[in-house]
């Protein structure tokens, strides 16, 4: 598969076959674009350009109704669970990006939201981009088979999504796009060496990116529309925190409350939190946290309870406060037919692994190869901007690469794409036998793979 798209890269297809990959394009496309897009005439070309760009947003909450409580565990609601929709339309063409506030989500609930999404929209289902925050508050998304909560669940999250998607049509409208970034220390690498190997905690000697990302789009009086933010950190302050009346709590955790505090700032406007490298990177302040003594023992389970939610808050706050501070400081921006506008597939064929459960540090492990696995990849281009996600949660170092390799100026590199899957972990988290690595589901290598995969086809849209 690589050596075949390469191929299309250098040569730009004779045939105009894509397989599973898309391009859409508008404005100075180039000849890489024209061809994914089936030889397109120049009249056809100047067409689309005209349109220029338009954005659309929506936002709707799926959050479990008291009666299906409880679910997967989870017996309360602190806070609502959103879908927000971003659509991006130029020319003739409609990209769609759905977030969700969720830990992962089924392949059964992303084919029903993208039968929404293009009922509501037109975006054809090549053109329409699911990712979730990554939290870890909110229950899982079992087989509607499963159980008649799980059904409505799906039900719920297929339903919202659809209200997100008309309310993202209605509001479609000119727009421009511009870029920023900052920083923010509330993550941390969660690596730390204890006496049995390494696993869970706080390490603030490893690589930790505090790099808050920021795309900010706007209506052409400057009023914002959308608010991106792309930020290394699992969404987990309040992972299995017990509350004093023996609650588990739904809350959308970081990514929420950071997104929420955005929002307040600028009413009417959507924010989207898209979960950068994560597999190697906790929240600082934990509502129940991992302990490491001097003799490098661990234990897992010191909990402050209903008191954690004020760590929530604070940190939520803090990344809010940043990203709002770099959306402020956006000065240059592009509009109209002057932006670039792709969506770029693709995958890369590697060995799928299979290991121990992680349970407990080990300083040794044992994978067994079981059998191909293919990585999909997104490349999602707006403007000077350039938007990279994968399926598995990435390490950080993994993300740094992809950056410091980009000639974009601002590129987002994400995981928990189409619904998410096990970490990606890099040559140090192998060597090393971290809980990403033993957690992991593919070949030592395959990260690095993925790195120079997504770096080839950012360079192609140059």
């Amino acid at each position: 598969m690589l050596e075949r798209q390469e191929g299309w890269i250098e040569s730009a297809g004779a045939s105009g076959e894509l397989s599973r990959r898309t391009v859409v394009a508008a404005g100075a496309v180039g000849a890489l674009a024209a061809s994914a897009l089936g030889g397109a005439t120049s009249a056809q070309a100047a067409t689309n350009a005209a349109s220029g760009l338009k954005v659309g947003v929506g936002k709707a909450a799926f959050t479990p109704a008291a009666s299906l409580l409880p679910l997967d565990k989870f017996t309360a609601v602190h806070d609502d669970l959103n879908v927000r929709v971003l659509l991006v339309e130029s020319g003739s063409r409609r990209i769609a990006l759905a977030v969700l506030d969720l830990t992962s989500i089924s392949a059964e609930a992303i084919a029903l939201m993208r039968d929404a999404i293009t009922a509501a929209s037109g975006v054809a289902t090549a053109n329409i981009m699911v990712t979730v925050t990554h939290c870890f508050s909110a229950p899982h998304v079992q087989a509607s088979s499963s159980s008649v909560g799980a059904a409505a669940y799906v039900q719920n999250i297929v339903a919202a999504t659809k209200s997100a998607v008309v309310d993202a049509v209605k509001n479609l409208q000119d727009a421009e796009v511009g870029y920023g970034s900052g920083r923010s220390d509330v993550n941390v690498n969660r690596n730390v060496s204890t006496a049995d190997g390494y696993w869970l905690g706080v390490n603030e000697q490893l690589p930790s990116d505090k790099g808050v990302y920021v795309a900010r789009f706007n209506d052409l009086d400057g009023n914002p529309i959308a608010v991106l933010t792309n930020y290394n950190v699992q969404s987990c302050v309040m992972q299995d925190s017990v509350m004093a009346d023996g609650a588990l709590p739904i809350t959308a955790d970081l990514a929420g409350a950071a997104v929420a505090h955005v929002e307040t700032q600028y009413p009417g406007a959507v924010g989207f939190w898209l979960v950068g490298a994560c597999g190697d990177q906790f929240p600082a302040y934990r509502s129940k946290r991992y302990t490491i003594d001097k003799d490098k023992g661990w234990t897992y389970g010191v909990d402050l309870h209903d008191a954690g939610f004020a760590l929530l808050t604070a940190q939520g706050e803090r990344l809010g406060n940043e990203i709002v501070r770099v959306a402020q400081g956006i000065t240059k921006y592009e509009s109209g037919k002057q932006v670039v506008v792709r969506l770029v597939t693709d995958d890369i064929t590697t060995t799928q692994v299979m290991g121990p459960q992680a349970s407990a540090p080990t300083k040794t492990v044992t994978f067994t190869p079981a059998g191909t696995a293919q990585v999909p990849i997104w490349v999602f281009q707006v403007g000077k901007g350039v938007f990279a996600g994968v399926e598995p949660e990435l390490s950080t170092t993994t993300a740094t690469a992809i950056r410091e390799n980009s000639s974009f100026s601002s590129t987002f590199v994400m995981s928990m794409f189409e619904g998410g899957a096990k970490n990606m972990p890099d040559k140090w988290n192998f060597d090393h036998v971290t809980y990403e690595a033993v957690d992991g589901f593919y070949i030592k290598g395959t990260a690095e793979k993925a790195a120079s995969r997504i770096g080839r086809i950012i360079k192609s849209l140059n």
